[in-house]
């Protein structure tokens, strides 16, 4: 169960992601957990794996504004760096930074 103490543990700014909810904390941890199941993530792996990165683009980027707006800042900075290294669709092998975003998330599952 994901909760204040292990978002704060998990380096994530909830300062900064609560007052963006008005205080509200049920509705913080809410947005969170859909967060954590975004599809994204699934599409960005996909999109990596078949060699589509406009799609992966689009992905990494709506994942890191999402991230980003939940201050869920270890995530955050993993999409941002993926999503810039995206950004000019330079053949690379950009799978090791997926995994680690994945992995960094699903640490929080």
């Amino acid at each position: 169960m994901i909760t204040i103490g292990s978002l704060k543990a998990f380096g994530a700014n909830t300062e900064e992601g609560l007052a963006r909810c008005m205080g509200n904390e049920a509705l913080y941890l809410k947005l969170v957990g859909v967060m954590l199941a975004d599809k994204n993530f699934d599409k960005l792996r996909s999109a990596i794996e078949s060699g589509n990165l406009d799609e992966a683009f689009e992905a990494a980027h709506a994942l890191k504004g999402a991230l980003g707006n939940l201050a869920l800042t270890p995530l955050y900075e993993k999409a941002a760096s993926l999503t810039e290294f995206l950004r000019n669709r330079a053949e690379a092998d950009y799978g090791g930074l997926v995994s680690d975003l994945l992995a960094s998330r699903d640490s929080l599952l």
